[in-house]
């Protein structure tokens, strides 16, 4: 026997407001009996504290209790019998909040994670388990105007610009300059922009480029702040040409990144790093902070 939840839409993708349409299937060789067929939708925002958050601040262990955003229950299907073969029982949820609070974009970070999950039980009576099925949708949340802070991001890196360095005499000559298309981006278009090494005292050994991940979760007595890689990506590798302008292109994966998120118990940004690794393996890294959105057509 078996049990299946399948959706209208292929790309399971799906926005505030609109209809979850789909269908639960179940499959038996022979008639049989059965308590009640359930379906249950399910969307919350996840938290958890990194090792070197907990103990600092008590007040952590309820900030970080799970949010829910959305709850529907369904009787699907009264007791009675399933016969022989596949049945087919169509279902439909309004994804509308259960709260003030929206519909947040799907994510899954290290710290934070928004899911929306649909969760089917087939009760089979007291002797039997009941049989359970689970299956993760997408959400998009609501779209805003599209972004007009959309001007070029001109940069330049040399030893006097970078920040954090105790002997700027260890760190060898060099000019690197380049050129992001815009620091507010739209989530469903990649990052582009280029980069050129002007000079170098040393040979380039790789030049890359990092998205990360910042997520804060806490309340107001205070915050646990972690960043973490999400990609990091080669754009360049060997002692390049000098003055070449090499292109910069990334695409937002989606699920690991969403659109930039502030509330009252978690935040999520994004930044990107450009990182330069030289010959001998001394990284030079320049950080942008970038801010993503979902702009309407």
């Amino acid at each position: 026997m078996s049990l299946e939840i399948k959706l209208k839409r292929a790309s399971k993708i799906y926005h505030p407001g609109e209809v979850l349409k789909g269908s639960l299937l179940v499959e038996t060789k022979s008639d049989i009996s059965h308590t009640g067929l359930f379906l249950n939708l399910e969307g919350v925002v996840s938290m958890q504290l990194s090792s070197k958050s907990v103990g600092i601040f008590e007040a952590f262990y309820n900030s970080v209790k799970p949010i829910p955003l959305i709850t529907v229950n369904l009787e699907v299907q009264k007791a009675g019998k399933f016969p022989a073969g596949v049945t087919t029982i169509p279902f439909e949820f309004p994804l509308k909040a259960k709260s003030t609070r929206p519909l947040y974009d799907s994510y899954h970070g290290v710290f934070i994670s928004v899911q929306y999950t649909l969760h089917a039980e087939l009760r089979r009576g007291i002797l039997n388990k009941p049989l359970l099925k689970s299956l993760e949708f997408i959400v998009e949340g609501d779209k805003v105007a599209k972004s007009t802070e959309e001007s070029p991001i001109p940069f330049t890196i040399t030893p006097q610009s970078l920040e954090n360095i105790r002997e700027i005499k260890s760190v060898p000559d060099f000019k690197i300059s380049g050129t992001l298309e815009r620091a507010v981006c739209d989530i469903e278009q990649p990052l582009q922009g280029t980069i050129s090494v002007d000079h170098s005292a040393k040979p380039i050994k790789s030049i890359e480029l990092q998205l990360v991940r910042v997520e804060t979760c806490g309340c107001a007595e205070g915050y646990a702040k972690d960043a973490t890689e999400i990609q990091n990506i080669q754009i360049a590798e060997g002692d390049v040409m000098r003055g070449l302008a090499i292109p910069i292109h990334m695409v937002f994966p989606r699920l690991f990144t969403c659109v930039t998120t502030a509330t009252n118990n978690f935040k999520i940004a994004f930044e990107v790093n450009i990182v330069i690794v030289l010959q001998d393996d001394h990284l030079i890294t320049e950080n942008f902070p970038i801010k993503l959105y979902r702009p309407r057509k």
